[in-house]
């Protein structure tokens, strides 16, 4: 295909990575901060986003206590099968209902 600019699997792998968060965000729910300190806690690189996130959007105006943020569950992916592990309501959201002609078939 001359009109790629890459190898398709990294186009998957990159492409993976903005749907996975997307998943989460879509399972979880809105809430204030201390509970969401609450999920996190123990977990250094989550607090430190976190943390970044609230300075942002303190920075921007949004008040994070009145505009409660959304958290989902935490998403760990098995690489062999590409399924989410040990929950189903993330794996189906994996692959939704299609419609013509944009549909995706089973095997290639």
């Amino acid at each position: 295909m001359s009109d790629l600019n890459g190898p398709i699997t990294e186009g998957h792998l990159s492409s993976a990575l903005c749907h996975t968060p997307n998943v989460s965000y879509r399972l979880g729910q809105r809430a204030a901060p201390g509970a969401i300190l609450d999920q996190i806690k123990g977990n250094n690189a989550m607090l430190e986003t976190f943390g970044r996130f609230k300075e942002h959007l303190a920075a921007n105006g949004v008040n994070i206590d009145e505009t409660k943020a959304v958290i989902g569950p935490l998403l760990n992916m098995d690489p062999k099968t590409e399924k989410f592990v040990d929950n189903a309501a993330a794996n189906a959201l994996v692959k939704e209902k299609q419609r013509a002609p944009f549909v995706v078939p089973d095997e290639v």
